[in-house]
């Protein structure tokens, strides 16, 4: 990562002032704080991607367990271009290619796939892979797997997975206090990737003060951009009126950055795009932040500024936490096809 100091600067490609109509009731100029990093992560630029390849390579229908990402337009716009989603490999006619979601899957479910003899393309992040790795790991050396997560997230259903006889999860500190396992001295923790890093800290010392044995990953669960979209939402909210987060509501990572700014005592919501912001949520707001979750695409976040200069007078300031560089090779069922 590079340039972890804050920094406040004009965003680049965006006209800094729009036109003089409308806006506050004094005709002010309106700020928007825009958070930087926003919008899509490396892991959701690749499981995109990697549908898009199948598409172009093999042709409609290319099946998707789930939705690929969580995000309402990702997945209008491959429905559209011929991804046929499914909950469950049942609705996979056998022999024909499928591609698993982000958020991973359980050993169960790649085991129905080889029953089935269907084409795999696994776009799984490789952030998620690391936490399935290490249950497995934990797992064999006897330990019983505490997953700090939210029950039914698909993500934590294909982490438990991996070892469902020695996993337990756990959402809270109350939780965590009463957790009863055969061996106090052999527990270890690992965490869903997209959780708000405070809250997950919070579990985690109640665990400790259970387990005083308690083991951890060798690095954090929770994935860099989860955790610079948080700093960056933190670093607006308090000079913000209002923090609007672009995302959908099944949108982990997206989620939190809601209740990140709301902590913080700032008002904020969550919206799918534009269409979504409520007139009375702008009534006062001189400065107002925005961010998006890390499944939402960058254009969303354009349309909302450009909405917010339609209503008047608009100043764009962008706060960047950091610059992410991270990319991740596609995944090896699509690499071949490179050009």
């Amino acid at each position: 990562m590079a340039d972890h100091m804050p920094t406040t600067t004009p965003t680049d490609g965006l006209t800094m002032d729009g036109p003089p109509v409308g806006g506050l009731p004094d005709g002010s100029v309106r700020t928007v704080l825009l958070a930087s990093p926003r919008s899509l992560c490396a892991g959701v630029e690749r499981a995109i991607e990697t549908v898009e390849r199948v598409l172009a390579d093999r042709g409609a229908p290319v099946y998707v367990r789930k939705q690929i990402v969580h995000n309402v337009h990702v997945v209008a716009d491959l429905r559209r271009r011929g991804a046929v989603f499914v909950e469950e490999l049942d609705e996979v006619p056998d022999g024909e290619t499928v591609v698993f979601s982000a958020h991973g899957v359980s050993p169960a479910v790649r085991a129905q796939a080889g029953r089935k003899g269907l084409r795999v393309v696994d776009a799984t992040c490789p952030l998620v892979t690391k936490v399935h790795v290490e249950a497995r790991r934990f797992a064999a050396r006897g330990d019983t797997v505490v997953l700090i997560g939210h029950a039914g997230h698909e993500e934590v259903e294909g982490t438990l997975g991996e070892a469902p006889r020695q996993s337990v999860l756990v959402q809270t500190p109350a939780e965590a206090a009463a957790l009863e396992v055969d061996d106090p001295t052999r527990v270890s923790y690992l965490t869903q990737t997209t959780l708000a890093v405070d809250e997950t800290s919070e579990v985690v010392e109640a665990l400790r003060d259970r387990f005083p044995a308690l083991s951890g990953p060798g690095s954090d669960d929770i994935c860099y951009a989860t955790t610079n979209r948080q700093h960056a939402v933190a670093g607006i909210a308090a000079a913000a009126d209002l923090v609007l987060v672009v995302g959908s509501v099944n949108s982990s990572n997206s989620v939190r950055l809601v209740e990140l700014a709301r902590r913080q005592g700032t008002p904020a919501h969550l919206i799918d795009d534009a269409g979504g912001i409520e007139p009375g949520w702008l009534h006062g707001a001189r400065v107002i932040g925005l961010s998006a979750g890390a499944s939402a695409p960058h254009h969303l976040v354009e349309e909302v500024i450009a909405f917010l200069r339609g209503l008047g007078p608009l100043r764009v300031r962008e706060h960047r936490h950091t610059t992410e560089t991270v990319r991740f090779a596609p995944p090896k069922e699509v690499r071949t096809n490179e050009r």
